[in-house]
């Protein structure tokens, strides 16, 4: 499937739970619903997929988790925030870069619209 097309089908699925659920719930209610919207769409969802953080070649025996990875290509980042800020770009792009991942979604469920106010974002890494 190509990266467009995929994304195309998690964003669906994205308004699918909003619409559902709405905002005000915790971040792991929203990321179990998208998993469970994505997997009935027949895509491959791993959640909580652990980061390992290197430095010089080095693990360092610490790490990060990605909310939900979808088809082994694109990073989903679900927050349920006030506001958005740059700090959460700046955390999927460190994600994707450090997981060589190509394209991310971050998402905050947490508002009564995902269309407008950027509460739906594709970041691409390069």
């Amino acid at each position: 499937m190509d990266t467009n097309d995929l994304t195309y089908k998690i964003r669906g699925a994205i308004f699918a739970v909003h619409s559902e659920l709405g905002p005000g719930l915790l971040e792991s209610v929203y990321e179990a619903a998208l998993a469970y919207e994505l997997i009935e769409m027949g895509l491959h969802v791993r959640s909580q997929v652990n980061l390992p953080v290197l430095y010089k070649s080095v693990n360092l025996g610490i790490g990060f988790r990605m909310d939900l990875i979808v088809n082994d290509q694109v990073v989903i980042e679900i927050k349920s925030v006030e506001t958005l800020h740059d700090v959460h770009k700046k955390q999927l792009l460190t994600y994707l870069r450090l997981s060589n991942k190509r394209i991310g979604i971050l998402v905050n469920f947490n508002s009564s619209t995902l269309v407008d106010k950027g509460n739906l974002v594709r970041i691409i890494n390069g």
